[in-house]
């Protein structure tokens, strides 16, 4: 494979959207460590086959995107694979299902090494299947939920509640309630992510018939809807520092509210599209960060 072959694929794979990845396993497998039950070999087991997931998702994104026109010379996001004819719509069809067969290995290495109990095993093989359908259904076939305004409920289950409480339960072998806390503020941070990027492509997606939530919306009050978001998820954090028993450490967490706080006023403030194009980076950063100091917080106590 030639260097710039290389480049185009991992352009393709969009890693700068994997930190979300990285942070709901981050987050489910701290809480784990909580009930002495922390295995490193399920973290990294979960955690590739939480990559492998979202390297799919923008995979079929890129296929889905450039097959229906919505990836145009009026895009504002970054110029995709297919839309630049690096990669033949054929090719990324390859690379999806390469990618499904790769997500399949390694998530089925995860469930029997988590589990022994048949219905464990069936009912995570069910979720990880289901997981595989949403990110390629995103915006492939006749009627993507993506294109309905489904996408932001899509991300909160499986950035949120499936990335964070699923992966406690893989460690522990059971669910506290209390984890859908963290697990909710996770899955919001995540959808703040794809926000951004909905309020930035806002015109084009509705002329090209792509009715994200936020087109249906417009684009003030998807602003406004950014900042409860934001304020909620930290919310979610506080809540769970309140009814565990966490210490100081467990409001760790609250370090990466002024960055949160300056990218929500800069988000409320913008006029457009274009101002929105360098928050993408930004909104990942404080995702990334509120769930890393969340979860350090939690290994200290």
């Amino acid at each position: 494979m030639s260097a710039s072959t290389f480049k185009t694929w991992l352009d393709a794979a969009r890693p700068k959207t994997l930190p979300l990845a990285i942070a709901c396993i981050l987050c489910g497998s701290a809480l784990a460590v909580q009930t002495s039950q922390f295995s490193i070999t399920l973290t990294v087991l979960a955690l590739v086959t939480a990559l492998l997931l979202q390297i799919l998702s923008n995979l079929a994104n890129d296929y889905g995107d450039a097959i229906k026109g919505t990836d145009n010379d009026d895009r504002l996001g970054p110029k995709r694979a297919i839309q630049q004819g690096l990669v033949t719509p054929a090719t990324m069809k390859k690379a999806m299902i390469l990618n499904v067969v790769l997500t399949i290995v390694v998530g089925a290495a995860l469930v029997l090494t988590a589990f022994d109990k048949t219905a464990d095993i069936l009912s995570f093989i069910g979720l990880g299947a289901l997981a595989i359908v949403a990110a390629i259904c995103y915006t492939v076939g006749n009627k993507p939920y993506g294109y309905k305004g489904l996408g932001d409920l899509s991300v909160l289950i499986f950035f949120g509640w499936l990335g964070v409480a699923g992966t406690y339960y893989l460690q522990a072998g059971t669910l506290n309630s209390i984890v859908l806390l963290p697990a909710t503020a996770c899955g919001l941070l995540s959808v703040g992510v794809l926000n951004i990027n909905n309020l930035r492509d806002i015109d084009n997606d509705r002329v090209c018939g792509k009715h994200t939530l936020v087109v249906r919306m417009g684009p003030k009050w998807g602003r406004a809807y950014h900042q409860v978001l934001l304020a909620t998820a930290f919310i979610c954090f506080a809540l769970f520092s309140l009814l565990q028993p966490v210490g100081w450490s467990g409001w760790l967490f609250l370090l990466a509210l002024p960055m949160a706080a300056k990218h929500s006023l800069a988000v409320r403030q913008s006029p457009d599209g274009e101002a929105l194009r360098p928050m993408m980076g930004d909104i990942v950063k404080v995702a990334l960060l509120t769930n890393a100091l969340f979860a350090a917080g939690i290994l200290i106590s």
